[in-house]
């Protein structure tokens, strides 16, 4: 079976009433995680998006929280689910703003953790490629928010 694009699904869509759309959305949901939690972010969350970048960061804290750290290997295999974590919540809120608090929040966390990611090359390019993309963001801000997070970006080094 052939997905549609999404113009023909945006046609199709509008042509169907409320009731019917109602049911696709419950229907969406009960097969994949994910559908529910993007209908469940879209319905109760979108609306407060510093609430939700709140919650994402306690999120965050908890899974530094239950990170073993007695080899490299556990870390690098947390930090990439954290990263995971991350990444689905950027898809949820299509946010660059929330990507960039999320990712700077994720690096000084690893910093005052005092992972030491200088001694694993893994750890070094997961690091470095946060930081890239923390500066790709950036650049895709206003002035005046890249300016302030240009200055928290300088703290990470």
């Amino acid at each position: 079976m052939k997905a549609a694009t999404i113009h023909e699904l945006k046609q199709e869509l509008s042509t169907l009433s409320q009731k019917e759309l109602v049911e696709l959305c419950l229907r969406l949901g009960k097969f994949k995680k994910e559908n529910k939690e993007l209908l469940t972010y879209l319905l109760y969350e979108a609306h407060d998006e510093p609430g939700y970048i709140i919650s994402v960061k306690k999120e965050i804290d908890e899974q530094f929280e239950g990170m073993n750290v007695s080899h490299l290997y556990f870390i690098k295999k947390t930090l990439r689910k954290i990263l995971r974590i991350i990444s689905k919540h950027v898809r949820y809120t299509g946010s660059k703003q929330a990507e960039i608090e999320w990712l700077i929040y994720l690096c000084k966390k690893i910093n005052e953790a005092g992972i030491p990611v200088q001694k694993n090359t893994a750890l070094l390019n997961l690091y470095n490629n946060q930081v890239k993309k923390i500066q790709t963001a950036i650049s895709a801000l206003h002035e005046d928010l890249q300016y302030d997070y240009k200055k928290e970006m300088q703290e990470l080094r």
